[in-house]
């Protein structure tokens, strides 16, 4: 049977790469067995979709078309040179417009949105429709810096609609609008050890697996943080892997020396969505025996699952919140994301509490912003560090991006049908289904599976479905990456290894986000057809041991 040219030692040096990083290699070698077959080359290593929400970005386009034309209104100089948006009477041109050009795309969503403002949210229509206007057009710096009005409220209806079951908070979160959930973390992992609310060097918990930079970033020196892994390794009756977390795993939370906990939950690459049973079980644990552990919750995944709650909304004076709009909207390219941090928070509390060597060093970063620096709230700390405080008058998402937001969430907030939440959870089932067949496995119901990635335990399944020998075989002969060359070589196929997340090291993570509904299938059948050559070898070492 056909065996990886890259040798074993090889191999063993490649895996102890970031997965992300090694995905390179198997790139080039996927590549060159695309060069020399009729065979296109499948990526599913990468968890960028390769489906976009169209409606609200038609509302983002003809909305550009109404501002240019106020815009043009306001000419002064010569035909390239034209004025910005004017406040007065805004909205009374905008609603004109809107009747004049409703044959365009996206004017219906636009309609509602400005319906929804001024008859739900209260807000004045001139002040609303010209922030729609300015920042389409984003001829501003963005005020305020944090967020800008408008575009907080809107999101701040959809983030709890969609990461609180719909459940208003006893205190409203307050928003920062960031680069997309990468940025929301690297400002909110500063802000945290500038703020005296971390050091360097103390005791944090991640819960595992996890996506591979959040446990990478906490060995780096800037933190070198005393890592405890929570791992989920719950198992049903089968020795399935549940991804679930054992009640003694949640209980080391107990301990008041961590810190901090950091989850992206559903998780990343399980897919699944942390059970009802373990956030009771987390909620009485923070609330009983650890009230000052600070929480990060990265709640990307979220929107493809119905009723979904976050930390957020279950400990909301301990967690920090990221939300990014990037694989429900396919929108990784417009970075889009943002921070909440409630109003009544144990962070503020911190920062009030520390000594006066602290506040005063801390005085000292912020007294350019303030004539009392004691007074700012972390949510705002968070967005003069993004700008290392000397550029806070310049912070801010840009206001373009800011606008592409709003329509997002107003898109779903408005909603009511959930039609494109049906469609997008159809299509990833569907892909599901599809990968599965290929692979002649069953996968068991499961009411938190997500299923935007798969990670699948192969040497979990060998001891399941063959033979105990076999999986010893296996760990005895090759790496644990083997599979993932072998399928590069010989198929074409990329996935990534589950280890490099912090799960099963025999896992491969399977993205259902980024192809052809019918390539799944295609990817399915090589999985199993590499697989069964280790099952050919593992049989000719038998038979050859008997002669």
């Amino acid at each position: 049977m056909p065996m990886s040219s890259i040798s074993r030692e090889q191999i063993a040096r490649l895996q102890t790469l970031s997965p992300f990083e090694l995905k390179a290699e198997l790139q080039r070698i996927a590549g060159e067995h695309e060069s020399r077959t009729a065979f296109q080359m499948l990526n599913a290593g990468r968890g960028n979709p390769n489906f976009i929400a169209s409606t609200p970005r038609e509302a983002f386009f003809s909305l550009g078309q109404f501002a240019l034309t106020v815009s043009r209104e306001n000419r002064e100089w010569d035909r390239e040179l034209i004025g910005v948006p004017e406040k007065d009477g805004i909205a009374d041109r905008f609603s004109r417009w809107l009747t004049e050009n409703e044959s365009l795309p996206g004017t219906d969503l636009l309609r509602r949105t400005l319906d929804y403002g001024i008859d739900r949210l209260g807000f004045s229509p001139d002040s609303f429709v010209w922030e729609l206007a300015d920042s389409v057009i984003g001829d501003h710096y963005p005020e305020p810096d944090r967020m800008l009005r408008h575009a907080e409220a809107i999101t701040h209806r959809y983030l709890v609609q969609e990461l609180c079951a719909g459940i208003e908070p006893a205190t409203p979160f307050d928003l920062f609008a960031v680069e997309g959930g990468t940025a929301a973390m690297c400002y909110i992992f500063d802000s945290l050890i500038k703020n005296k609310i971390l050091s360097k060097g103390d005791r944090i918990a991640i819960m595992t697996p996890i996506f591979t930079p959040y446990l990478e970033i906490p060995h780096l020196s800037d933190y070198d943080f005393d890592v405890v892994h929570l791992a989920a390794s719950d198992v049903d009756s089968r020795g399935v892997n549940l991804w679930q977390y054992p009640r003694k795993e949640i209980d080391r939370l107990r301990d008041p020396s961590i810190k901090a906990l950091f989850v992206v939950n559903p998780s990343n690459p399980p897919s699944v969505r942390i059970s009802d049973d373990t956030m009771e079980q987390l909620s009485t644990v923070v609330r009983e025996h650890n009230p000052a552990l600070t929480i990060i919750t990265d709640d990307v995944y979220c929107t493809f699952i119905d009723g979904f709650r976050s930390l957020l909304s279950e400990l909301p004076r301990n967690t920090i919140g990221v939300y990014s709009y990037s694989k429900y909207f396919g929108a990784t390219g417009w970075r889009l994301g943002v921070v909440a941090v409630n109003q009544d928070n144990i962070f503020d509390e911190k920062i009030a509490a520390l000594g006066e060597d602290e506040a005063e060093e801390l005085d000292r970063r912020y007294g350019s912003l303030s004539l009392e620096p004691r007074g700012i709230r972390l949510i705002d700390r968070l967005v003069a560090d993004s700008r290392s405080v000397a550029l806070n008058h310049t912070a801010g998402l840009s206001l373009p991006q800011q606008c592409m937001m709003l329509l997002f969430s107003s898109y779903c907030v408005l909603d009511t049908e959930n039609h494109y939440r049906k469609a997008v959870q159809g299509l990833i089932e569907r892909r599901l289904t599809m990968l599965t067949d290929g692979m002649t496995v069953t996968f068991p119901d499961d009411p938190n599976r997500v299923g935007y990635y798969v990670e699948l335990d192969l040497l979990g399944y060998a001891r399941r479905h063959w033979a105990p020998e076999f999986a010893d075989f296996l760990v005895a002969n090759y790496e644990p990456t083997d599979i993932l060359f072998r399928l590069a070589e010989q198929t074409g196929i990329i996935l990534l290894n589950g280890g490099g997340f912090e799960g099963p090291e025999w896992s491969i993570r399977i993205s259902l986000a980024n192809l052809r509904d019918v390539q799944y299938a295609q990817i399915g059948k090589s999985v199993r057809a590499v697989a069964m050559q280790y099952v050919d070898e593992w049989q000719s070492a038998l038979s050859g041991r008997m002669t």
